[in-house]
């Protein structure tokens, strides 16, 4: 087999090998979700609320941009959270055990996402339902987060496939180059036993074997080789028949 025909090697390991790293890359990337989660909820600004009742509050300026503001967040965060995802698990993983860590890095993502979504929407919620319960009107709270649609969700994964498609696009190119050139083109041609092919010299001027006529009248075998002086032949050489 050609050097370039030699398929492309990576680790080789068993099934149960294979899905202890899968459960691995999906418990990695879930305690990553979960540091993100706690960043989100520490960054993310908060809309301010009024205590209007016992158990009810308005939100203090209903056009705030705190809403718009967490979800640009929480988008910014997770797409973080995918790449580094995406680039570990790839290297760690995805490298040498092919597709079924591959899946474990998009499951891993997903979950990643939705534990951060959960944790950050949580954080804060259980002093704001005490301060309802308990404080005057009039009282300002910081409302929880919230996410104003599933659409940021999507982010993370996207993101941890495309670091890890990535790297394995960059990693086969470069290997391909530097692959050794096939053995074939380096080989020398190859003639028939009764010499190299008409026109192997050269196009045009060429003699029965196709060689070039000033070629061949140089080596004393075409119809241009100089004329042969006649003379006796030397001691021990037999005698021309041309003579």
């Amino acid at each position: 087999m050609e050097p370039s025909q030699l398929p492309l090697r990576r680790g080789r390991s068993g099934l149960p090998v294979a899905l202890v790293v899968l459960v691995a890359v999906i418990a990695g990337t879930a305690v990553l979700g979960a540091a993100t989660g706690f960043l989100w909820a520490s960054l993310a600004p908060r809309a301010l609320a009024v205590v209007v009742a016992r158990g009810s509050a308005n939100v203090v300026n209903p056009e705030t941009n705190a809403f718009i503001a967490a979800d640009a967040w929480f988008t910014l965060l997770t797409v973080i959270g995918g790449v580094i995802s995406g680039l570990l698990g790839y290297a760690l993983a995805v490298r040498r055990h092919g597709a079924l860590a591959m899946a474990g890095v998009l499951a891993g993502a997903l979950a990643a996402t939705l534990i951060a979504m959960w944790i950050g929407q949580h954080s804060g919620t259980a002093a704001f339902n005490h301060g309802l319960a308990i404080d005057r009107p009039g009282t300002l709270l910081r409302v929880p987060l919230m996410l104003g649609g599933h659409g940021p969700l999507a982010f993370w994964p996207l993101a941890a496939g495309l670091a890890a498609g990535g790297s394995e696009l960059v990693v086969g190119l470069r290997e391909r180059r530097q692959r050794p050139a096939p053995l074939h083109a380096y080989a020398a041609p190859r003639y028939a036993p009764g010499g190299p092919p008409a026109g192997a010299y050269g196009p045009a001027g060429q003699d029965g074997q196709g060689m070039p006529d000033s070629f061949a009248g140089r080596n004393g075998t075409g119809p241009e080789a100089p004329p042969r002086l006649a003379g006796p032949p030397a001691p021990g050489q037999a005698p021309d028949p041309r003579d």
